[in-house]
């Protein structure tokens, strides 16, 4: 399958090409700047051991999954250009409406939650699932580390959504079907909660799981 990551030079970008390069999939790094997106390929093909291929964010919205992996404060400018390019694509947007400095506070959008102001950025035409908002990037980029935990997955496309499913299930973890779009809110909202636990236990990367699907394919 063809990936591309839009904001692909990103700690999560990065993390999430290594990960499915590894499994197989060609993969390409977007960047507003074409030219850095292609010089992080370059040493991700290095740290992967198969090619990446890297342009701008143009070239990855060619793809036929592309991940949203740009700030919140970037993102209706990013996804603005990008509306034909994008139309019928599956895309998964991982962006979280955090409000720095203060990133362990929840903040909701005025459009519900990134992922259905991403839905309406792009007129509807895209096939949208937000998915990926609890996983660390740290563990994504570290290709010896294991990963764990579960993936809480929202759209309104079921298809789609069984493909992001298994894409996640391609990186070592346990994807959840967590309802409608609309759901994307809570999804979003629990990222600043973690990141506050991560700073308060002195923890890195912590994440979700949930209790009492154990009998839940992996």
């Amino acid at each position: 399958m063809n990936i591309g990551l839009i904001g692909g030079t990103g700690k999560e970008g990065r993390g999430l090409a290594l990960r499915w390069a590894r499994a197989g999939h060609r993969i390409v790094i977007g960047s507003r700047d074409a030219a850095r997106a292609e010089a992080s390929a370059r040493e991700l093909s290095g740290v992967a051991g198969v090619e990446i291929a890297g342009g701008d964010n143009g070239a990855a919205a060619a793809c036929e999954v592309v991940a949203v992996c740009v700030p919140y404060a970037a993102q209706a400018e990013t996804l603005a250009p990008l509306r034909a390019a994008l139309a019928g694509k599956i895309v998964i947007d991982l962006v979280v409406p955090l409000a720095p400095p203060q990133v362990t506070r929840v903040r909701i959008p005025d459009g519900g939650s990134a992922a259905l102001e991403a839905h309406q950025a792009l007129d509807g035409a895209a096939r949208i699932v937000a998915a990926l908002h609890h996983v660390s990037s740290v563990h994504l980029a570290d290709l010896g580390h294991a990963m764990a935990g579960d993936v809480l997955v929202a759209g309104d496309d079921a298809p789609a959504k069984e493909i992001v499913l298994g894409l996640i299930r391609e990186l070592g973890m346990r994807g959840v079907d967590a309802g409608p779009l609309v759901n994307a809110t809570a999804l979003e909202a629990m990222t600043p909660v973690l990141l506050y636990m991560n700073k308060k236990y002195k923890r890195v990367g912590l994440g979700l799981r949930i209790a009492g699907l154990e009998d839940v394919e992996a």
